[in-house]
C-alpha cells in the first residue's frame, strides 16, 4: 500500500485525461464527471422507484403478508452480503466505466422482461422475488463501481464535491423514484412502473459509455493472487483501522434495524394509518429533499464543525426522529405532514453522514484498494439487511406494527452510540489521510508467489480482466 504522499499523487493523476492535460478545476466543466454524474442519477432514480414498485405490488396486487413481504425485502438485499466482497475485488481490476455499462443493460433486461409477463398476467410472488435478487445482485456491482470510478477520476480535494453531486443525485431520486413508483402503480399498473424504472437504467447505460478519460487502474503483477486473497486483504485492511473499522460496526447497527424498521414501515403506513399507494409514495419520497439539504450541508459543516461531530450529531437526528413514528394516529390531515417532517430530517441526517463517512473512507484508503474497502463495508454494512427484513416481518405478526415499529426504531439509535465511542468522533475539521499498514501491495506482493505455485500446483489459470 502506498504511503499518503503517494496516495495522494496517484489521486491526483486520476485526474489527468489522455492528452496528458489536467481535467478541468471544476467538475461541472469535467465532461467525463458529467456523464457518471447524469447516468448515476438516472441509475438511482430506476433504483428508488423499483424499490417501492416491487414491494406496493406485492402488498397491494398479491397481498402478500408480513412474512412474505419481509421474505421478498430479504431476497433483494441478500446479494449485499452475498456478492458484495466480490463485486469489490472484481471492480479493484476492471474498469468501472465496464462494470456499470454492464449492469444497466442487466437491470434494463430484467425489469423489462418483468413487465412483459406482467402486462400478460404472470407476474406472480416467485416470479417477483427472481427479479429483485436478478435486479439487487446487479445494483451490488454497480454501486461499488460508481463510488471507486470517482476516485478515479477527479483529485483528492475534489473529493467532497464530487461525493455531494453523487449523494445530491441519488437524494433527487429519493424524491422522483418513490413518488413515481406509488403513482404508477396506485394510477396504471406494476408492469408499467417496472417498465419505467428499465427506461431509467437504459439511460444510465447511454450516459456512462460517453465515459472516454482511461482510468488509472493498480498496475497488476505478472502472476495475480487469487480472488479470495484480495477479498482478503479487503478484510484485513478494512478490519486493521479502527476509523473504518467503526464505520462497519455504526454502519452495521443501522442497516440491520432500518432495514427492520422499513418492513414493518411499507405495512404501517397502508393497514394501520390507511394511506394511499400515493400518499406512501409521498411519504417515503420526502426524504429527498431533506437529503439535497444534507448534501448541501455536507460540503461546509464538517470543515466548519469537524467531521466526527457532524456524524455524530446528524446520525442522532436523523435516527431518532423515527421514534416519533409510532406515535401517530387519527386522521391522514394530522399524519401526512408529520410523516412528511419526518422523511425530511431523516434524510438530512442520513445524507449528511453518508456524504462525510464516503469522503473519509477515500480518503484513508489508497487507490489500489478502493472497490474492496467500499465492498467489504457494504458487506458488513448491509449484509445483515436480510436478517433485519425478516426479524421486521416476524415482529410485526407477533407484537403488531405500533410496538414492533417502536423497538426497531430504537435499534436504528445503536449507530450514533458507536461512532461516539470510537475515533470518528475526534476526527478534525480536516480529511485524514491514508497511512502505510500490513495490507500494503508490498506484503500482498509476498504473498503472490505462495499462492502462484498453489494454483499450478492445482492446474489453475491466473486469472484476467479487461
Amino acid at each position: 500500500m502506498p504511503s499518503a504522499s503517494s496516495c495522494s499523487s496517484s489521486s491526483s493523476s486520476s485526474a489527468v485525461s489522455d492528452s496528458g492535460r489536467p481535467v478541468p478545476s471544476s467538475l461541472w466543466r469535467d465532461a467525463d464527471f458529467r456523464s457518471l454524474w447524469m447516468g448515476q442519477t438516472a441509475s438511482q432514480l430506476g433504483e428508488h422507484a423499483s424499490l417501492v414498485v416491487l414491494p406496493l405490488f406485492a402488498v397491494l396486487t398479491l397481498n402478500a403478508s408480513a412474512g412474505q413481504l419481509g421474505v421478498l425485502r430479504a431476497v433483494g438485499q441478500a446479494p449485499i452480503l452475498l456478492l458484495s466482497l466480490f463485486a469489490g475485488a472484481w471492480v479493484d481490476r476492471w474498469r468501472t466505466r465496464t462494470t456499470m455499462v454492464l449492469t444497466d443493460v442487466g437491470r434494463t433486461l430484467a425489469l423489462g422482461a418483468a413487465a412483459m409477463a406482467g402486462l400478460f398476467g404472470r407476474l406472480g410472488l416467485p416470479g417477483l422475488i427472481a427479479l429483485v435478487f436478478a435486479v439487487g445482485a446487479l445494483s451490488v456491482f454497480f454501486d461499488v463501481a460508481y463510488q471507486t470510478s470517482l476516485v478515479r477520476l477527479v483529485k483528492r480535494d475534489q473529493l467532497v464535491r464530487g461525493n455531494s453531486a453523487l449523494e445530491g443525485s441519488r437524494s433527487a431520486a429519493q424524491i422522483g423514484g418513490p413518488a413515481l413508483g406509488g403513482a404508477l402503480v396506485s394510477l396504471l399498473s406494476a408492469p408499467i412502473a417496472a417498465a419505467s424504472s428499465a427506461l431509467f437504467f437504459a439511460l444510465s447505460f447511454l450516459s456512462i459509455r460517453r465515459i472516454r478519460r482511461a482510468e488509472s487502474i493498480p498496475e497488476r503483477p505478472e502472476h495475480p493472487p487469487r480472488v479470495w486473497r484480495r477479498i482478503h486483504e479487503g478484510l484485513c485492511f478494512v478490519v486493521g483501522d479502527t476509523a473504518l473499522r467503526a464505520v462497519c460496526l455504526a454502519s452495521a447497527a443501522f442497516q440491520f434495524s432500518f432495514a427492520a424498521v422499513m418492513t414493518i414501515y411499507l405495512l404501517f403506513l397502508p393497514r394501520e394509518l390507511h394511506l394511499s399507494g400515493i400518499v406512501v409514495g409521498l411519504a417515503l419520497a420526502a426524504a429527498g429533499p431533506g437529503a439535497l439539504l444534507g448534501s448541501l450541508l455536507a460540503v461546509r459543516l464538517p470543515s466548519r464543525f469537524g467531521h466526527g461531530a457532524v456524524l455524530m450529531c446528524a446520525a442522532a437526528l436523523g435516527d431518532g426522529v423515527f421514534l416519533c413514528v409510532p406515535a401517530l394516529h387519527g386522521s391522514s390531515v394530522v399524519t401526512v405532514p408529520a410523516l412528511l417532517a419526518v422523511g425530511f430530517v431523516f434524510g438530512t441526517g442520513g445524507q449528511l453522514v453518508n456524504v462525510t463517512v464516503m469522503a473519509v473512507r477515500q480518503a484513508l484508503t489508497p487507490d489500489g484498494m478502493q472497490g474492496r474497502a467500499a465492498a467489504t463495508i457494504t458487506f458488513v454494512g448491509m449484509g445483515l439487511t436480510p436478517l433485519g427484513s425478516l426479524l421486521g416481518g416476524f415482529l410485526a405478526e407477533e407484537w403488531g406494527l405500533r410496538t414492533s415499529l417502536l423497538v426497531t426504531a430504537a435499534g436504528m439509535m445503536l449507530s450514533p452510540v458507536v461512532m461516539a465511542l470510537s475515533p470518528l468522533a475526534r476526527l478534525g475539521r480536516e480529511l485524514p489521510v491514508s497511512h502505510d499498514t500490513p495490507s500494503t501491495a508490498a506484503h500482498a506482493e509476498a504473498h503472490e508467489t505462495a499462492f502462484h505455485d498453489s494454483d499450478a500446483a492445482h492446474g489453475a489459470a491466473p486469472e484476467t480482466g479487461s
